[in-house]
């Protein structure tokens, strides 16, 4: 049963993709079990205002949904929409004004070291300690959860995302590209059964992006969760099951990916063209170069855009037609969605 989260109202659908984990790793070290049904990460009635003497600002309004055991649960939205501002929350570097999460039943304010052992969090900054080989810091973050004699999993990690040949080489001789490949292992080193990825390709080459969504989606099939917040929509649209859309801090839509892709009847035609558009095509286009992709609700609206695009003197090349993707649905949803819920 499927239902789209409306503005206003926090409903969400709790939907598994996969049996729940037992432990992110056998043997020696392994984390606790995921328990029952309970949610894999919790976000209840969630706001945050930054206060200064001159204005107080509202990052988030209200933000209420759960994401189950097993999910590859996507978190999409423009700059500003709120979503770091939820990722530091849930990993405590910052605090909800009200509201509570939770991850796996364990509060992240009240029961703090429970909550982070269940959680690994790619950030979206590089950071790392020039100090240390690819090795030595991948022991030390294990450590830190008290996860000992771990090599054997440091190993796997290093095997899967390509760094087995820079084991041994110091954080600072690293491209940008492998540093992040590093930033992935260090938040999987001690087997969290939730796994959070703020952007974890911005910037990086194919070779990563590839590297990493293969491991991902592997680590997601035996059963973990895994939250995604991407500007790459294809990304989400290709690999979760559920998404969220937030804008100026609130969940404007909350469904299945392939609800709200079913949800547009739009057909999208897709075009070169080495000329301008004519001025009645171009408010309802989007144009990337040569590329021009231009909306249509039916066939009579996709034979007067051909129409116009020939009065117009316009020979458009490799037309193709085609459903909307998720690229259109988020700019349809964040073109209607009101900017706030006005108070009361």
């Amino acid at each position: 049963m499927s239902e789209r989260y409306t503005e206003g109202r926090s409903r969400s659908i709790r939907i598994c993709h996969g049996a729940v984990p037992q432990s992110f790793g056998r043997g020696r070290g392994a984390l606790p079990t995921i328990r029952g049904l309970m949610p894999a990460i919790s976000f209840q009635h969630v706001g945050k205002t930054y206060r200064s003497a001159q204005r107080s600002v509202q990052a988030l309004d209200d933000v209420h949904f759960d994401i189950e055991p097993g999910e590859f649960f996507g978190l999409l939205g423009p700059n500003g929409a709120g979503k770091t501002t939820l990722i530091s929350i849930l990993a405590g570097l910052a605090r909800a004004s009200h509201g509570q999460v939770s991850v796996l039943g364990h509060d992240v304010v009240d029961d703090y070291a429970a909550a982070r052992r269940n959680l690994g969090i790619v950030p979206q900054e590089l950071v790392f300690d020039p100090f240390f080989t690819v090795r030595e810091a991948l022991r030390i973050q294990s450590g830190y959860f008290g996860v000992h004699r771990n090599d054997d999993w440091i190993d796997e990690l290093l095997a899967n995302l390509g760094l087995a040949d820079k084991a041994g080489a110091n954080m600072r001789q690293l491209s940008g590209g492998m540093k992040r490949r590093v930033l992935v292992a260090q938040a999987l080193v001690h087997r969290p059964p939730v796994i959070v990825l703020d952007e974890p390709t911005a910037g990086v080459d194919v070779e990563l992006r590839q590297t990493l969504w293969q491991f991902v989606a592997r680590l997601n099939k035996e059963g973990h969760t895994v939250l995604l917040t991407t500007h790459y929509l294809e990304e989400a649209e290709a690999l979760c099951g559920r998404i969220a859309m937030l804008k100026l801090g609130r969940v404007v839509a909350l469904d299945r990916t392939s609800a709200l892709l079913a949800g547009t009847a739009s057909t999208m035609l897709r075009f070169k063209l080495d000329r301008p558009l004519p001025p009645e095509l171009a408010a309802q286009s989007r144009v990337t170069g040569r590329i021009v992709q231009v909306t249509a609700h039916d066939a009579h609206e996709v034979e007067t855009i051909l129409a116009t695009l020939r009065r117009a003197g316009c020979e458009p090349e490799d037309l193709e037609i085609g459903r909307a993707d998720l690229e259109d649905v988020f700019l349809e949803i964040m073109n209607a969605a009101p900017a706030r819920k006005e108070a009361a």
